[in-house]
């Protein structure tokens, strides 16, 4: 369940208006050692650093990819650079996007790149597993894929074989979830088409048959927000508008795994 209190920030998630609400965090450390504090961000496109003071810290931080313009090597330098010097999370985790081709076209450079930088995580296809308190694990998946979009990177052909694959790899207790694209129908509309979903059905479909806690994704800037589906807690947490423009505020969430209960930290 969701504890929702009637303040402009959650008017600002529940209506995806409003963006320009600044985050006021609560005490930090949490006492409640079951309880983790998490930042979903993504679609930063080379302007990182203008979100650094509304990161307010935590265990956890996000990113669903498009750190860059296009993946120039300079480009994802200096985004792992910042990301790694962030402070106050345990944990820093992100992937690609389809505007984010080196890590596809350049895998050795940017190997090297990410094994400079010891504090970040980045996931393709593959899993972190955190604690939380003395013994619950948290279980986290990253995957950049999308249906073909433009040939950008990452795109696979739309609900062809290859991309059901990838989506059928998803480990079955994954407890945060991170696409680049949405799925189907959840936080993926543009404005003017706010009834075409621009989603992957697939992806759709693979969430409808696990128990995934948190879905955070980016590439459609205009579905910023946040719904629940069922059991799953949906982000999109694009920063950036259709201009490129930084309206839209990173989401932090007090998130307890067992109960999967959340709470907006304002």
């Amino acid at each position: 369940m969701v504890k929702k209190k009637k303040t402009k920030k959650q008017k600002m998630i529940e209506d995806t208006k409003g963006h320009s609400t600044r985050h006021k965090a609560k005490e930090w450390p949490l006492k409640n050692k079951e309880i983790m504090r998490v930042t979903l961000i993504s679609d930063t496109h080379n302007k990182h650093k203008q979100i650094t003071g509304d990161l307010p810290g935590g265990d956890l931080l996000v990113h669903s990819g498009d750190i860059s313009s296009m993946g120039y090597e300079h480009e994802i330098r200096e985004f792992c650079k910042w990301f790694n010097g962030v402070e106050g999370y345990t944990h820093k985790v992100f992937i690609a996007g389809n505007h984010d081709w080196g890590f596809q076209d350049n895998v050795e450079k940017v190997k090297e790149i990410l094994d400079f930088y010891t504090g970040i995580t980045y996931l393709q296809d593959s899993e972190l597993v955190i604690k939380v308190g003395d013994e619950r694990e948290v279980k986290i998946y990253g995957s950049p894929w999308q249906p073909w979009f433009h040939d950008w990177a990452f795109n696979l052909q739309k609900n062809g074989m290859t991309l059901a694959g990838k989506w059928e790899a998803i480990p079955e207790d994954t407890d945060i979830l991170l696409t680049h694209g949405p799925a189907f129908g959840i936080l993926d509309t543009v404005d003017g088409r706010r009834y075409d979903n621009l989603g992957c059905e697939l992806l759709v479909e693979r969430l409808e048959r696990m128990n995934v806690k948190i879905h955070n994704v980016g590439h459609i800037h205009t579905g910023y927000g946040y719904v629940k589906k069922g059991d799953t807690h949906h982000f999109n947490s694009a920063v950036l508008d259709e201009r490129y423009i930084y309206t839209q505020k990173p989401m932090t969430i007090d998130w307890n795994p067992d109960t999967n209960e959340v709470e907006f930290v304002l």
